[in-house]
C-alpha cells in the first residue's frame, strides 16, 4: 500500500479546517439541492453520475472517486438569486386587524424583492489512491437552500421579513474498483446547519413555542447521514452509474422548535441519481442524469399551510409547513475536447418546481420555483498536472401563482432568476 503526495495530505487538511469555519448562505435551484458542485461538474448542469470529473465526484457518485486518481480540486462561485413576490387583490385590513380572530391575513399590493442578490460559495475536494484499485478521498461543499431577505414587514410582524439557511457537507469516500471497468463507493456524510428566521411574529398565536417562533439568531444543528454508488462499463463506451444517498438526520433548531414541524426538526431528503455517459468519440462525451428529490420524507419541508395551520400549532408533529413536493430532475450534459489544452462543456437540466400553487404564501419567505437551467463551461490545462475551470449557469426566470390561503381575495405570485459564474482548480499529483 502507499500513498502518494504526503505533503498535500497536511496542506488539504488545513485548508479544510478554514472551510469548516465559513458560513455560506445557500439557494434555491432544484427547490434546496445545487445543479453542481464543482466547475466541471456545473458546466454539463450537473450530469455526472456516469462521469467523474474530479475529487467532488462523491457529491453525485461515490464510485467515481476511484477513477479521478490523485488529486486536489478547489472551487469559488459567486451566484446571484434574484427573488420576488407580488400581491394583487383586496386592501389591507384596519391596523391591528392581522392576527386577531375573524381577520384576514391581508398582505400589501404590489412588487417587492428580496436583498442580499450577490454571495460567495466555496468546494473542496481531494482524492488519494491507496493502490490501482481503491481510493480515499474527501468533498467539502455547500448545499442549495433557502435565503431570502425582505426589507419590509412581509406579514404584519417585524422588519425585515426573511429566512436564512446555511449548509456544510463533509464526505470521506472510499471506492473500489470490481474490475478495471467497473467499480462501488461509499461516502458518510457529516453535515451541519444554520438557520434563522425573521419578521414571522404574526403567526404567534398559532404557535406551540411562539418564544422559540422567530427573531432567535441563528441555530446550529448538526447530523449524519450515507451515500452509496455504483459506476461501470455496461456496453463499448457506455457507462452506467447509480447513486442512493440517505435521509441526513440532523439535530432540532431548538431556537425554532415553535417553527418547523416535530419540534424543529429539519432532516435533509433522500435523493437518488442514475445516469449514463456515452463517448460518441474519441473527443465527445454526452452524459444524461435523472435525479428524484424526497422532500415529502420531511414533515417541515412537506406540511401543507392548511388545514394544518388551523389543526395543529406551529412546531407540533404536524404543524404547517411549504408544502414541498418531490422533485425528478433531468440533466443533460456534453463535453469536448477540441485539444489536448482545452475542454469546452454544455448542459441542460429540467425539473417541475416543487411549490403547489395553493402555497404561495408561506412559500413567500421560500420561493424555490426554479425549473430550467443552462450552463456553459470549459477547462485550460496550465500544465502537465494544474487545470482552470471555468463555469456559468443561468437557471430562466419562472414564477407561480396562487390564491392567498388565509385571504381568497388576494393572488400571489412568486418569482425567481439566477445567474451563476464558478472557477475552479485543480492539482493532479
Amino acid at each position: 500500500m502507499k500513498f502518494y503526495g504526503l505533503k498535500s495530505h497536511w496542506i488539504f487538511a488545513a485548508v479544510v479546517a478554514v472551510f469548516c469555519f465559513i458560513a455560506t448562505d445557500v439557494y434555491a435551484t432544484n427547490g434546496y439541492f445545487s445543479l453542481g458542485y464543482s466547475a466541471k461538474n456545473l458546466g454539463l448542469a450537473g450530469a455526472g453520475t456516469a462521469l467523474p470529473l474530479d475529487s467532488l465526484a462523491a457529491t453525485t457518485n461515490p464510485a467515481g472517486m476511484v477513477f479521478v486518481g490523485n488529486r486536489i480540486d478547489a472551487g469559488i462561485a459567486l451566484f446571484n438569486p434574484n427573488r420576488e413576490y407580488s400581491v394583487s387583490g383586496a386592501t389591507p385590513p384596519p391596523p391591528g386587524c392581522p392576527g386577531s380572530p375573524g381577520c384576514p391575513f391581508t398582505l400589501d399590493q404590489g412588487t417587492f424583492e428580496s436583498d442580499s442578490n450577490w454571495f460567495v460559495i466555496p468546494s473542496l475536494g481531494a482524492n488519494w489512491m491507496i493502490d490501482n484499485d481503491s481510493s480515499i478521498g474527501v468533498s467539502v461543499f455547500g448545499n442549495g437552500g433557502m435565503n431570502t431577505d425582505y426589507d419590509k414587514s412581509v406579514f404584519y410582524a417585524s422588519s425585515p421579513t426573511g429566512v436564512d439557511l446555511m449548509q456544510l457537507f463533509i464526505m470521506p469516500t472510499y471506492a473500489r474498483k470490481l474490475n478495471p471497468k467497473h467499480a462501488v463507493g461509499i461516502s458518510p456524510i457529516f453535515a451541519y446547519q444554520a438557520f434563522e428566521a425573521l419578521g414571522l411574529g404574526s403567526f404567534a398565536p398559532n404557535s406551540s413555542n411562539p418564544s422559540n417562533l422567530t427573531d432567535n439568531g441563528h441555530e446550529s444543528s448538526f447530523g449524519y447521514g450515507a451515500r452509496i454508488g455504483y459506476l461501470g462499463e455496461i456496453l463499448p463506451n457506455i457507462s452506467f452509474g447509480a447513486s442512493y444517498q440517505s435521509k441526513i438526520y440532523m439535530s432540532e433548531f431548538d431556537k425554532y422548535a415553535g417553527l418547523f414541524a416535530e419540534q424543529g426538526d429539519f432532516d435533509i431528503p433522500a435523493n437518488w441519481s442514475i445516469g449514463l455517459a456515452l463517448k460518441a468519440t474519441t473527443d465527445l462525451t454526452l452524459a444524461l442524469d435523472v435525479q428524484q428529490i424526497y422532500y415529502s420524507d420531511i414533515k417541515s419541508i412537506n406540511n401543507p399551510l392548511l388545514p394544518n395551520l388551523m389543526t395543529s400549532l406551529l412546531g407540533d408533529d404536524e404543524g404547517a409547513g411549504f408544502a414541498w413536493q418531490d422533485m425528478t430532475v433531468v440533466k443533460a450534459g456534453a463535453q469536448w475536447k477540441s485539444s489536448p489544452d482545452w475542454t469546452w462543456r454544455a448542459g441542460l437540466s429540467f425539473a417541475d418546481q416543487p411549490i403547489p400553487d395553493t402555497e404561495t404564501l408561506f412559500n413567500i419567505i421560500a420561493p424555490g420555483v426554479i425549473e430550467t437551467h443552462a450552463t456553459l463551461g470549459f477547462t485550460k490545462a496550465i500544465s502537465a498536472n494544474q487545470e482552470l475551470d471555468v463555469a456559468l449557469m443561468r437557471a430562466f426566470s419562472n414564477s407561480i401563482s396562487g390564491t392567498n390561503a388565509l385571504d381568497p381575495a388576494q393572488t400571489i405570485e412568486l418569482k425567481m432568476d439566477q445567474w451563476e459564474i464558478a472557477l475552479g482548480y485543480s492539482y493532479k499529483f
